[in-house]
């Protein structure tokens, strides 16, 4: 919120101050773009000083995009500007010629997205291929825009990450609408691809610093989940839902959505992998190591095609779902992700949140899937193989869930104290 605010230039300018701020910043709105700077000014008339001659330089820049680069001569005094610039009147008296300012970053997303579809097709799914579209068009693009490529540095980056934190406001509570960490941190992605395109074409010599400044390691958050107990609640609620359900139409959905939620619970798929598969993925077989019957399925996600091996569990969810939905070999098994109604139930049951104030989703059963498995103490290996992630990854941020894997054997060693003399052997010790 300002607390103060003038206007300069025939209301081309404004010269504002921020409440609980010393120094007076300076706005102005050209090539459809808002332009803001911090005068490092608390006097008010040096910043009115200062903003006059910011946005006379700024007027020449927006001139010298639209006419494709204009730099000024040694000499000032050999010519005089040939056309007015709007705003400055006569402050400038210089000899003007056109320069090539090179590609914009317009230039560099444009040739981007069109290599990025043509290289990836048939190795990354399609919804992440059209996020980058989504970045670039929605994010990067309006903020970015024509920029010469050779004027994007790690100040500049900065300055979108700045942006994004505090370009939304909630009306309800006016508060800037930050994005979620993974959301800034796929945009930072595709900035940093964007500009990797502009470097092989040779429109750029380096890309610049893209790390986050003032940020240290980051605390390690473990994934929210849901414990024996509370997993239990969930499909005991679902359960009741599907029998009784709130509206005699919503029955089917409410008994495949019991259905999804034990075989998440017993495959550890991820929401997109579950959302994918067809029938024809799936067959019930025989184990030969457990002698169990259960669910082999072939997974196709973001990591390419892998294979899962269910619990036993997960057997009779997939079997009604198959012959509710009389499903043919081809047809989706699940298909969308039924994010409303799991919220619906979580928000009932009181179990939206853990105790770690993290949001539970229908991503949280495939942790619970994880936990559940090494607080059985199931090998970590053979956990991280069936679900198509890494070791690492699990000790990373499930580590809590591994106490059952740590041998208190070799944990709790102690070495051996020297036992004290007796009195008789304390006479036998010879003397000095």
């Amino acid at each position: 919120m300002t607390a103060e605010s003038y206007a300069l230039m025939d209301g081309a300018l404004h010269v504002y101050r921020r409440e609980n701020s010393r120094f007076w910043q300076c706005s102005t709105y050209l090539g459809s773009r808002n332009h803001r700077q911090t005068t490092k000014e608390m006097n008010l008339a040096a910043a009115k000083d200062f903003a006059r001659d910011w946005y006379m330089e700024k007027c020449v820049e927006d001139r010298q995009r639209r006419r494709g680069g204009l730099a000024i001569l040694a000499n000032p005094l050999q010519q005089q500007v040939t056309e007015p610039v709007p705003g400055l009147g006569q402050a400038i008296d210089g000899r003007l010629r056109r320069t090539p300012t090179g590609p914009s970053f317009e230039d560099a997303a444009k040739a981007f997205l069109d290599e990025f579809e043509v290289i990836t097709q048939g190795e990354r799914n399609e919804g992440y291929v059209e996020s980058k579209s989504i970045h670039v068009r929605v994010h990067l693009l309006p903020f970015f825009g024509d920029t010469a490529l050779k004027d994007i540095n790690a100040g500049k980056v900065q300055d979108y990450r700045v942006h994004r934190q505090t370009s939304r406001v909630d009306a309800k509570t006016g508060k800037p609408k930050k994005p979620a960490r993974a959301t800034l941190h796929g945009e930072i992605v595709t900035l940093r691809q964007v500009l990797k395109t502009a470097n092989r074409k040779g429109w750029i010599s380096a890309i610049p610093d893209m790390s986050a400044p003032y940020k240290t390691s980051g605390k390690l958050e473990h994934r929210a989940w849901f414990s024996p107990e509370e997993y239990k609640l969930l499909y005991e609620a679902t359960r009741e839902r599907a029998k009784n359900p709130p509206k005699p139409r919503w029955r089917e959905v409410c008994e495949t959505f019991h259905d999804y939620v034990l075989f998440m619970g017993n495959t550890g798929l991820r929401p997109d992998e579950s959302a994918r598969i067809q029938l024809r993925d799936v067959k019930i077989v025989d184990d030969e190591s457990t002698g169990e019957r259960i669910l082999e399925i072939e997974v196709r996600g973001k990591r390419g095609v892998g294979f899962c091996k269910s619990m036993p569990g997960a057997i009779l969810p997939f079997e009604r779902v198959r012959d509710r939905k009389e499903l043919k070999p081809t047809d989706p098994i699940f298909g969308k992700t039924p994010r409303e109604l799991m919220n619906t139930v979580l928000d009932e049951l009181n179990l939206k949140f853990d105790r770690d104030g993290h949001v539970r989703t229908c991503y949280s059963l495939r942790h619970t899937y994880i936990c559940l498995r090494l607080l059985e103490g199931a090998d970590i290996y053979q956990v991280a193989k069936n679900c198509r992630t890494s070791v690492e990854m699990i000790e990373k941020y499930y580590g809590r869930h591994l106490k059952n894997n740590i041998d208190a054997s070799a944990v709790n060693v102690r070495r051996a104290r020297p036992k004290p003399l007796t009195a008789s052997k304390k006479s036998m010790k010879p003397k000095a």
